[in-house]
């Protein structure tokens, strides 16, 4: 493919139309080019275009810009609720007068241990308070999981959750509570609503490069030796040249 042709931007795009990218599942690759944003975390959007400027009475244009925040790769193996690092200034000894200083805000992390109903199991956690915040909003843990979209999570870890819980409740395996159906039922009422079919459930929070790799292995073939297709061969022949050659009745005294 011509890259030179298009603009830098949409070559992500196009690759997607191409070879094994094009073979991907439909689903999957609508969540992948799902450009929907999060939700706004450390700042707050006007949620308007105009508004009245409180001195001069004037109508004013004002443009919602979010803040630009960095994910550290460590972000992607724990639950941080949308939080990320923020990169900005301050000023020295807290005077207006002095140099500016970079400097870089955090969020708080903690150590938590959070129970899944699903997967009967427990996780040990890097959490925010945030997201303490939001899994209490949800009514539970493995409501917050499956409730909140890619784009909110921001995290490879809940995306792997979310797969293994949608594949259980897509699958109703019996490992859940073995000893107590009445139980392992009510878990699965109780999240019936999340329940979508295995096939598209398997996909789910899958990278690129590991869809590609899926989607290889998929269309992937053992090499057929060429001793066994003479063998099938040469016994279709064997088979149709006796049923080609006259029988013999003999007559009976």
């Amino acid at each position: 493919m011509p890259l030179h042709k298009y603009p830098p931007r949409l070559w992500e795009t196009m690759k997607l139309k191409k070879g094994i990218y094009a073979r991907l599942p439909q689903h999957y690759l609508g969540a992948l080019q799902d450009t929907t944003p999060s939700t706004p975390v450390h700042w707050k959007p006007l949620g308007v275009k105009y508004r009245v400027n409180p001195k001069t009475g004037q109508r004013e244009r004002v443009q919602d810009i979010p803040i630009p925040i960095y994910y550290p790769p460590e972000s992607q193996d724990g639950l941080w609720g949308g939080e990320g690092w923020i990169t900005g200034y301050r000023y020295a000894n807290n005077d207006k007068l002095s140099a500016k200083l970079k400097k870089i805000w955090k969020p708080q992390l903690f150590k938590k241990e959070l129970y899944s109903e699903i997967l009967d199991q427990k996780f040990t956690v890097t959490v925010t308070a945030r997201t303490l915040d939001l899994i209490d909003a949800a009514y539970g843990f493995d409501f917050y999981i499956l409730k909140t979209p890619k784009q909110d999570l921001n995290s490879k870890f809940g995306m792997d959750l979310k797969r293994a819980m949608l594949l259980r409740l897509a699958r109703k395996d019996t490992e859940l509570y073995s000893d107590d159906s009445v139980q392992r039922e009510k878990i699965y009422n109780k999240y019936k609503q999340f329940e979508i079919p295995a096939e598209e459930a398997e996909w789910v929070g899958l990278s690129l490069e590991e869809a590609v790799e899926k989607q290889r292995r998929l269309e992937h073939k053992d090499p057929e030796p060429l001793y066994k297709s003479c063998v099938d061969r040469l016994v279709k022949e064997l088979a149709i040249q006796k049923l080609s050659e006259p029988q013999i009745v003999g007559k009976k005294d």
